[in-house]
């Protein structure tokens, strides 16, 4: 290619450029492990930007050339991005199931007044429910659990190219069944600590019928958080384990890898 040609080419280049970047930066800024709110915006960014020279050449035969009006400019634009927030939305949900799990787990057994905001589960998170968010950030990525979200966006534009139309209905039917199974996975997660929960309840509810002059709730409150921090030191290898291969397997099945 001559230099004339390569100049005539940058307004198509740069176009096809900016639409690979909506769909991986939308997905960029929500995707776990990479887009932790804990990771700052411009190394999100930054991330989304790196991938654009990886894709753009193979991608750029198959992308549509820059249009001539605004409009269509704008209804691309808006289209890949929506793709991107899809998609990773997907993998933000089942990734989830995590942080639920233990915030029901702390709700369940006395830990839920140690408040520690979070950016997914919000102000009234607690101590628990943060740390699933941690921990499932630190195990997305020390495991390359992140590459699969990251090849599904890549395989995305074979299944859905730039100016298809946006299947709406069937976005928001994989959103709903995400969350569904996100609750399924994180109720799974949590039962142990619901089982630990009825069991101590029952026991305090016993000793109060038998003593009642005995403030057994007041008494027992300290050692039902002991116990339910015992509980999960000891359950902690086995529920991250489930977590994990929960989440491979869901994740499997994301738009562009099925």
């Amino acid at each position: 290619m001559t230099e004339a040609e390569l100049l005539a080419a940058l307004p198509s280049l740069a176009f096809q450029a900016v639409l690979v970047l909506a769909r991986l930066g939308a997905a960029a800024m929500i995707l776990p492990g990479l887009g932790e709110s804990d990771v700052p915006a411009p190394i999100r960014l930054a991330i989304a930007l790196g991938l654009v020279p990886l894709l753009l050449p193979v991608l750029a035969p198959t992308l549509p050339p820059a249009p001539d009006d605004i409009a269509t400019t704008a209804r691309l634009i808006s289209l890949e991005i929506a793709t991107g927030l899809w998609i990773g939305g997907l993998a933000r949900l089942l990734a989830l199931a995590l942080s639920v799990a233990l915030q029901a787990g702390a709700t369940l057994l006395g830990l839920a007044n140690i408040l520690v905001p979070d950016a997914a589960l919000g102000s009234g998170a607690s101590a628990l429910g943060r740390l699933g968010t941690l921990a499932a950030a630190v195990l997305v990525l020390s495991t390359g659990l992140h590459a699969l979200p990251l090849r599904a966006l890549a395989e995305s534009y074979t299944l859905m190219p730039p100016g298809a139309p946006w299947p709406a209905a069937e976005a928001a039917g994989e959103l709903a069944e995400a969350g569904g199974a996100m609750l399924a996975l994180a109720l799974r997660l949590a039962a142990p600590f619901v089982l630990a929960a009825v069991t101590i309840n029952l026991a305090m509810a016993l000793i109060a019928r038998v003593a009642p002059s005995i403030q057994v709730f007041f008494v027992a409150a300290p050692g039902q958080i002991v116990a339910g921090l015992a509980l999960l030191a000891l359950l902690a290898p086995s529920l991250l384990g489930s977590f994990m291969v929960a989440l491979q397997a869901g994740w499997s099945t994301l738009p562009g890898l099925r």
